[in-house]
C-alpha cells in the first residue's frame, strides 16, 4: 500500500512549485520533504519530478500521480473538517487580506463582531493594495474591489456602489460649485492613483444618455484615501471618494457630493475563497458571517 502522507506531501510540492515553500506550509524541514518525495519515487519506481536549480517540472508519470494525490489531499482535508464540524466549539486560525481603504470601516467591525461570536478563532489580517496569491500566500479569505477572474477562486459580491466626487462645505463656500464635468477643470483636483502620466474621470449623466470624460493633472495624486480625505476636509479642493471609505463623513455632511447628476462608474466589493476545496469550518463560517453583516454596515450606498 502506498504511503498516503507522502502523496499529500507530493501534492503540496506541486501546488507550491517549490520544496521550500511546501516545507513552510507543511511546517516541515526542507530535507524531510525532499526525502519523502525521493522515497515515494523509489517506492513507485518512476521519476515524478524533474528538478533544476530554479524550477520543478512534472514528468508524465508525475502528472498522473498528482491528479490522484490532489484528490487524496482533498479527501484528507474533508475528513479533518468533518471531525471539526462535529466539535461543539469553532476554533483555528483565519487568514484574510483586504485593501487598506476599508480596514477601519469594514474589516475591523466585521472581525470584532466575529470574534465576539467565536472567541476561539484567531484572525490574521493582511492589509495591502496589491493583488494577493491566495494559494501561495496561504490566505483563506480575500476582500477585493472589482471582479475576480481567477478560476481557482469562488467569489461573492457583498456590495455594489459608485464612487462620488466630493468636497467640503468649506471649499464650496469660497468658489462656484461645478455643475458639469468640464467645469471641474477650473478647480483644484485630488486623485487616488499610483504613478501614471495622466488621470481621468468618466461620467454618465442620470439621464442615461450623456457621457463625458475629463483628463486632468491633479494637484495631489495619492494611493491612500485617508491622506486625500485629510486634504479634502481642510477645504483644499475636490476629489473622488468611495462611499465605503469613512462613510460617516458624507452622513455628517463633513463632505458633500458635487455634480450629483453626473455619476462615476460602479464597483463591486467581493469576498473570495479557494474553489474546489473543502473549507475549514472557521473559514466557511466567517465567509457567511461577513456576507450577512457587511451590507448592514452601509445602509444606503449610491449606485
Amino acid at each position: 500500500m502506498k504511503d498516503l502522507n507522502s502523496l499529500l506531501i507530493f501534492s503540496m510540492v506541486v501546488e507550491a512549485s517549490s520544496f521550500s515553500e511546501a516545507a513552510r506550509r507543511l511546517k516541515m524541514p526542507v530535507s524531510s520533504v525532499s526525502r519523502r518525495i525521493a522515497e515515494l519515487e523509489d517506492q513507485l519506481g518512476v521519476r515524478l519530478l524533474e528538478r533544476t536549480t530554479h524550477h520543478l517540472r512534472l514528468t508524465d508519470f508525475g502528472a498522473e500521480v498528482f491528479e490522484l494525490a490532489r484528490h487524496a489531499s482533498e479527501v484528507s482535508e474533508a475528513v479533518d473538517n468533518v471531525i471539526s464540524n462535529r466539535l461543539p466549539e469553532v476554533f483555528g486560525t483565519l487568514r484574510l487580506c483586504a485593501p487598506p481603504s476599508i480596514s477601519d470601516s469594514l474589516i475591523v467591525p466585521v472581525v470584532g463582531a466575529f470574534q465576539q461570536a467565536y472567541p476561539n478563532v484567531r484572525v490574521k489580517a493582511f492589509i495591502t493594495e496589491r493583488i494577493v496569491d491566495q494559494i501561495a500566500e496561504d490566505v483563506d479569505i480575500a476582500f477585493k474591489v472589482g471582479t475576480y477572474t481567477d478560476a481557482t477562486l469562488a467569489a461573492r459580491t457583498l456590495l455594489t456602489y459608485r464612487h462620488q466626487v466630493v468636497a467640503s462645505p468649506k471649499y464650496l463656500a469660497q468658489c462656484r460649485a461645478p455643475e458639469t464635468p468640464r467645469e471641474l477643470l477650473g478647480h483644484r483636483l485630488f486623485a487616488f492613483s499610483f504613478w501614471k502620466p495622466d488621470y481621468s474621470w468618466s461620467f454618465v449623466h442620470v439621464n442615461g444618455r450623456d457621457t463625458e470624460t475629463v483628463s486632468f493633472q491633479p494637484v495631489v495624486a495619492m494611493n491612500d484615501y485617508t491622506g486625500l480625505i485629510v486634504a479634502l476636509l481642510e477645504g483644499c479642493g475636490i476629489g473622488e471618494l468611495p462611499p465605503i471609505v469613512q462613510p460617516e463623513l458624507m452622513r455628517d455632511r463633513l463632505l458633500v457630493e458635487v455634480m450629483p447628476d453626473w455619476h462615476l462608474p460602479v464597483f463591486d466589493l467581493t469576498i473570495a475563497n479557494l474553489r474546489d476545496r473543502y473549507l475549514p469550518r472557521q473559514v466557511r463560517i466567517f465567509r457567511d458571517f461577513a456576507s450577512q453583516m457587511v451590507p448592514g454596515l452601509f445602509a444606503s450606498l449610491p449606485v
